[in-house]
C-alpha cells in the first residue's frame, strides 16, 4: 500500500500549520486553561483548523481527531483515522522556546502507520512510514536508526520539561541512570530516540493521549524503537483516547530489561 499521497499532504499541512504557529508565537497568544490545568492558545486552535480542514479535503472518508476538537462518535475505531496534535509542547511554545512541534499521525486498523513531527522553530522535520523513518534538517535528509545501547544503566534518558513526574527520580535510581535531557514535546522526545540521540523515555503519568503518540510511534518503530505502556503492552489506538497506564519508549534493545526492573515501582497501577 502506497502512502505517498498521505505523506505529502501531512508534510505540507504540518509545515503550513507550523509557519502559522511560529508567526502567532510572536503576537498576543490569548492563553486559556483547559481541564487538567493544561494551557491552550489561539495558535493551537488555528493550527488545528488548518490541519483538520486540509485532511478533510484530501481524504474526506477518513475521520480526523484533533486535540482541540471533540471526536466524532466511533472515529477512533475507524479503519483509518488521522490523529492530530496541532501544537505539542504548548508550554514551550508559550515561553517562546523551540521544544514544541506539530504532529500529524495516521493509524490504520489501530496501528500507527504514518507520522509527521515538525519543529517550526528550528525547521526540523521527522517523518515515518513502514518503509522507514527520516529527518530533514539544515538542508540534509538522513534516515533514522536507534542507538546500539543495550544495557539500561547506559541509557540516555529523555524526559518532560514541564511535566516531569517525581517518580522519574525513582526510575533513574532503579535503572542506574545519570544522564537526562528535558524536552517539551512528547513527539520530539520519541523522535530523538528514533534518531539515536537518546535511548529511553519513561512517563508514569496518565495524561498523554492518542494524538501525543500516534505520529511519533510511526516514526520510532521503523527506526528500530519500541513504544509500550509501563507493563510492556502495546499502545491501543482503537478504544480510548487516554493512555492510562503510562508510557515507555526506547531503542528496543533495552526495553524488556527496563520493563522488568520498573515492574515493582508500578505494581500498584492497574495493568
Amino acid at each position: 500500500m502506497s502512502l505517498d499521497r498521505e505523506l505529502a499532504c501531512a508534510i505540507e499541512l504540518a509545515r503550513l500549520a507550523g509557519a502559522e504557529a511560529a508567526r502567532m508565537q510572536r503576537a498576543e497568544l490569548g492563553v486559556e486553561m483547559k481541564p487538567g490545568d493544561e494551557p491552550v492558545t489561539v495558535a493551537d486552535r488555528r493550527a488545528s483548523e488548518l490541519i483538520v480542514a486540509g485532511l478533510a479535503e484530501s481524504f474526506p472518508g477518513d475521520p480526523v481527531i484533533s486535540e482541540e476538537l471533540p471526536p466524532a462518535p466511533g472515529a477512533l475505531g475507524a479503519p483509518r483515522v488521522w490523529l492530530v496534535d496541532p501544537i505539542d509542547g504548548t508550554k514551550d511554545f508559550i515561553r517562546g522556546e523551540d521544544g514544541y512541534s506539530v504532529m500529524i499521525g495516521l493509524a490504520c486498523d489501530g496501528v500507527p502507520t504514518l507520522g509527521v513531527v515538525y519543529q517550526p522553530a528550528i525547521d526540523r522535520l521527522f517523518w515515518g512510514t513502514p518503509a522507514g523513518s527520516v529527518v530533514v534538517h539544515e538542508g540534509q535528509t538522513r534516515r533514522l536508526a536507534v542507538s546500539e545501547v543495550a544495557a539500561a544503566a547506559d541509557v540516555r534518558l529523555v524526559a518532560s520539561k514541564s511535566h516531569r513526574a517525581r517518580e522519574l527520580d525513582h526510575v533513574k535510581r532503579e535503572l542506574g541512570i545519570d544522564n537526562e535531557l528535558n524536552i517539551g514535546s512528547v513527539g520530539v522526545k520519541l523522535c530523538v530516540i528514533a534518531a539515536g540521540l537518546r535511548d529511553l523515555y519513561v512517563n508514569p503519568a496518565a495524561k498523554t493521549k492518542v494524538w501525543d503518540t500516534c505520529a511519533p510511534e510511526a516514526i520510532l518503530a521503523p527506526a528500530g524503537g519500541r513504544l509500550s505502556d509501563l507493563f510492556g503492552n502495546p499502545i491501543d489506538y482503537t478504544r480510548e483516547l487516554a493512555h492510562r497506564r503510562g508510557l515507555v519508549a526506547s531503542n528496543g534493545r533495552v526495553h524488556d530489561e527496563v520493563i522488568a526492573k520498573l515492574a515493582p515501582l508500578f505494581a500498584h497501577m492497574v495493568r
